[in-house]
């Protein structure tokens, strides 16, 4: 039977740390008051002296533990191969980076860590002692465009397979199984002065499986202003959608799945998010038993509406758990 816990990502208040009007505690305060009961906290974000700990905020996130009553679960790490100026890290560098990121979630007491893909399948691989030495268990973020099926994801469930270790496994983030267009970049580009009609043709070559090479050409030809084809960008990367999710391929990686990101961009005022088919999601991972958190994690910081919308977001994730 699945068991489903719900936390929240405190990247979901990026805007509101950068700007001042929540400090560190302010997010933990904030995420439980929404009803989380644990959090993912984002090293390169809100770490004072990434990427170590130090005692001291070691020492204030306890502290907001006992005061809040929820603590870090996930420690997001971050894998930037640009990194040194003019040098693009190699592998042998990137697992000593993920090393330090190991023993960082550790001394925060997260029982999980999420490593990126820039990091090899090998080099992943290679990690499974040393989350094993400090308790923390590392996972792969599936993120779009990538789906369970991709060549990128399988090749990263290989390496978990051969490495024989329970200490390494998936994040997946649900806007890998979006079936529309995302919303607040459909809006944006009405406002940069793209036309209903073009974007719809945009999204339209998505769907009908051209190439970006040929959506291009297909929206040129039509006449599409710029802020169709800075829309289109999105459709063919990190915020792409699909006709038929990889619903199956989920099924199939739950048993590699550490936690997962709830992400969300758009909620309407029904409180349902209007681009990922989160009822049909739900669905596959309560059938498969899964047990674990799902981190709800807003990506739409320029809007001024990430308290808003995470709280709501939380509320509807009650209800979908409870169905």
């Amino acid at each position: 039977m699945s068991k489903i816990e719900l936390g929240a990502s405190l990247f979901c208040f990026t805007a509101e740390y950068a700007r001042g009007i929540l400090d560190f505690e302010g997010c933990v305060r904030t995420a439980a008051a929404f009803g989380a009961t644990g959090y993912e906290i984002v090293g390169a974000q809100m770490v004072p002296s990434y990427p170590a700990v130090s005692d001291e905020f070691a020492a204030e996130v306890a502290a907001c533990k006992d005061k809040y009553g929820i603590g870090p679960v996930s420690y997001g790490a971050n894998m930037d191969r640009g990194l040194v100026k003019n040098h693009h890290l190699c592998v042998d560098e990137m697992v000593e980076r993920s090393i330090i990121d190991i023993k960082s979630a550790a001394k925060l007491g997260c029982s999980f860590m999420r490593q990126q893909f820039l990091i090899s399948p090998e080099g992943f691989k290679r990690l499974a002692p040393y989350a094993e030495r400090y308790g923390v268990k590392v996972g792969i973020e599936m993120h779009n465009p990538d789906t369970p099926s991709s060549e990128r994801i399988q090749a990263f469930i290989q390496a978990i397979e051969e490495s024989g270790s329970s200490y390494l496994g998936l994040i997946p983030d649900f806007g890998s199984f979006a079936t529309r267009p995302n919303k607040p970049h459909w809006d944006t580009a009405l406002a940069n002065g793209a036309s209903e009609a073009h974007l719809r043709l945009a999204a339209d070559c998505r769907y009908e499986g051209q190439t970006f090479a040929q959506a291009t050409e297909t929206l040129k030809q039509a006449g599409a202003a710029d802020a169709v084809f800075v829309a289109l960008q999105g459709m063919y990367g990190y915020v792409t959608f699909y006709k038929e999710p990889d619903l199956e391929g989920l099924k199939n990686i739950v048993p590699y799945c550490l936690y997962c990101h709830g992400k969300f961009h758009y909620l309407d005022e029904n409180n349902k998010e209007v681009s990922i088919p989160y009822p049909d999601i739900l669905k596959v991972l309560k059938a498969a038993d899964f047990k674990g958190y799902i981190m709800s994690e807003f990506e739409g910081h320029d809007s001024g509406q990430a308290l808003d919308m995470t709280q709501r977001h939380i509320q509807m994730m009650h209800l979908m758990v409870q169905d």
